[in-house]
């Protein structure tokens, strides 16, 4: 005779010998009724099992390994929001450590105790921050000056990240381009001086340019301001978007010049569940001072008990990511993070080396300067291959790789590119075994006879040309770098 409680799921229920197993997962509508923990857990389990393993994710720039005390320190945070100052005084206290430890590594300048920065969920929100922040000061010295504060703009490269998109539609702000071109692979200085205006709010530089891993150069662009503003009166200052670069510059390139030891940089964002070595969500925003922090973006509330002062677009938050970044400052300390950072910088070199040599790539840039890079097929090779990046991006996933190929933004669409993001926890073992499933992968593909999907719809377009870069996104005048 059947137990019909034992077939619903109680304490003796074996997980897939259960009434629950043989039913779908819900869709639309709550279950009527509660079941055990472990079937619960197995069935959420199964439903993301196919998917591609996080560190085999090589499109996300988000930190997929942490040691186990801090994903113990984490998990033991996760019932913790970080807002209850009252009941947790030491969270707000260990967030203001952080800040103050990532507004030194970029140099910062002010003399207070406690440096001007503030939390996010991720670096998008410290966009966000920072971007409001430049358009409230602009705001206001128009006001007091008595001049039209209706239609400000802020100037970027067309390598943004879509974050800048939605600052300028959410807050109608206009988002002048400076476009990416194959002669000029990053921001053009001259062409954002071009561009500026008495109502430009600020320049946003990106150090880590997400479609190529490439960085603006912030010094460079800073000395072209520097001589517009002295001529036009204007003070028109510089945004860092250094949402991976802003945890790799100060470790493995501390002499260059991108960060508060410019004149024109008055705010920097960063995440830190990127190269910060956290996992997500969690970012920073540090001002050069406090003064570029208009008061109207600290909000005080009353709250369970105690006055609570905030700069956030969020209110409750996780307080788990805060007890990681700190964590990981405090277990890796500046030479833990060096010695991370180069080992995935070493690999990415490692990579970008061994995919160049494969006759049916060419890669974007010489250098590799941050730990990601990308590459493009063989003009010559391509003519006549049957298949496309997206065939290879694929065949890798059937090996759990994912491996993102795209198209690169307007003016350079025609070019289709693969990225590779190296992060902690990727091994130089991991990387022979890429390679190898590439090559695997690109002598299948060569089999083919007939040409597939993707490069039926793709080979009317114009052919690409063999160009290849410098970091500085200058076109490289070694012709040898050239493959014939």
């Amino acid at each position: 005779m059947e137990d019909n409680n034992f077939r619903k799921g109680d304490a003796e229920t074996d997980v897939f010998g259960s009434n629950v197993m043989l039913n779908p997962a819900p869709v639309e509508k709550i279950p009527d009724s509660p079941t055990t923990p472990e079937i619960a857990y197995q069935m959420v389990k199964d439903e993301t099992f196919a998917q591609t393993q996080p560190r085999l994710n090589l499109a996300t720039f988000v930190t997929t390994y942490m040691d186990e005390y801090a994903t113990k320190l984490m998990d033991e945070a996760i019932n913790v929001n970080f807002i209850d100052e009252t009941e947790y005084p030491r969270i707000a206290v260990m967030s203001a450590k952080c800040i103050n430890i990532i507004a030194n590594l970029w140099n910062s300048p002010e003399s207070n105790k406690w440096k001007t920065g503030a939390l996010g969920i991720g670096s998008s929100e410290a966009c966000m921050l920072g971007g409001v922040a430049a358009w409230l000061r602009w705001r206001k010295k128009r006001q007091d000056a008595g001049k039209p504060f209706d239609k400000p703009n802020f100037i970027i490269s067309s390598g943004y990240q879509v974050v800048w998109e939605k600052f300028a539609k959410l807050w109608q702000v206009e988002m002048r381009e400076v476009p990416i071109t194959m002669d000029k692979i990053t921001l053009d200085p001259e062409g954002c001086i071009q561009l500026c205006d008495e109502n430009t709010i600020c320049i946003v530089a990106i150090e880590g340019v997400t479609w190529t891993g490439l960085n603006d150069d912030a010094e460079a662009l800073n000395n072209a301001l520097e001589e517009y503003n002295t001529k036009t009166g204007y003070d028109i200052p510089i945004h860092i978007d250094a949402a991976s670069g802003g945890f790799i510059l100060p470790f493995l390139n501390p002499e260059l010049k991108w960060d508060f030891r410019l004149k024109w940089v008055h705010s920097i964002n960063a995440s830190g569940h990127k190269y910060g070595l956290v996992y997500p969500g969690v970012g920073w925003v540090v001002w050069k001072d406090k003064e570029f922090l208009p008061e109207e973006m600290s909000f005080s509330v009353n709250y369970l008990g105690a006055e609570v002062t905030q700069v956030g677009l969020n209110f409750s938050r996780p307080a788990a990511q805060v007890l990681g970044q700190y964590y990981q400052f405090i277990r890796l300390g500046f030479e833990g993070y060096k010695q991370t950072q180069f080992n995935s910088m070493s690999i990415a070199k490692y990579l970008h080396k061994e995919i160049g040599l494969i006759p049916c790539f060419q890669n974007f840039s010489q250098e590799v300067v941050n730990p990601l890079f990308i590459w493009y097929m063989d003009s010559e090779y391509a003519k006549n291959a049957k298949w496309t990046l997206y065939d290879l991006q694929d065949k890798l996933s059937q090996s759990g790789w994912m491996v993102p190929a795209y198209t690169l933004p307007a003016n350079i669409q025609d070019y289709i590119v693969m990225r590779i993001v190296v992060r902690q926890g990727f091994s130089r073992d991991m990387a022979d075994m890429l390679l190898g499933d590439i090559k695997s992968a690109v002598l299948e593909l060569e089999k083919l006879e007939y040409p597939t999907p993707s490069k039926i719809a793709t080979q009317n377009k114009t052919p690409v040309k063999n160009k290849i870069f410098n970091h500085t996104g200058i076109l490289s005048k070694d012709k040898n770098t050239d493959k014939k």
